[in-house]
């Protein structure tokens, strides 16, 4: 072969196999159209309301009011063809999604749920911990050499739930 019908068949090859690959897949994806779409939003109070559907399975609504509160939902199916559902709601608390996808935490060990629990039945001697009282220190009295380390910080005790100053509203 000719060095010149060498490089046309490089050419000829390096065409088809671009060409194949920008063809349209064949996947369900590669022609989805939308099936239903509404936006609504409300000026006098902010509130809103969206929802889309699309031909391959794609999902998803949203309402709430604008900065303080949503609820929500969104599916897909994967490129295994599982059906990944995801609810979820975001407010004061935070975002909170739900769904069999995401992971769970680890149980919280028994030995940690009993101090919680004693902690809670016994604010009294959390209280005086957290004043630097009941350590054997009078007022006006140093601590022990080498103890001045183990002196608790002086922070407020937070409780769970509790609200924090920094805290503000989404």
């Amino acid at each position: 072969m000719s060095k010149i019908s060498v490089v046309v068949l490089v050419a000829v090859s390096v065409a088809v196999l671009l060409g194949a690959q920008a063809r349209p897949s064949d996947s369900p994806d590669a022609h989805a159209e939308i099936r239903s779409f509404v936006n609504e939003l409300k000026q006098e109070d902010g509130s809103y309301n969206y929802q889309f559907e699309t031909s391959n399975g794609i999902a998803q609504q949203e309402q709430g009011v604008g900065g303080y509160y949503a609820s929500g939902s969104s599916q897909y199916y994967t490129p295994e063809g599982q059906l990944i559902q995801l609810t979820y709601t975001a407010d004061e608390n935070g975002f909170q999604p739900q769904g069999e996808h995401l992971p769970t935490p680890h149980p919280i060990p028994e030995a940690i749920l009993k101090s919680l629990e004693y902690n809670r039945n016994h604010p009294e001697e959390e209280e005086e911990y957290s004043h630097g009282h009941g350590h054997g220190h009078g007022h006006g009295q140093e601590p022990e050499q080498g103890n001045q380390y183990l002196q608790p910080a002086a922070a407020p005790v937070v409780s769970v739930g509790q609200v924090m100053p920094y805290d503000r509203k989404v």
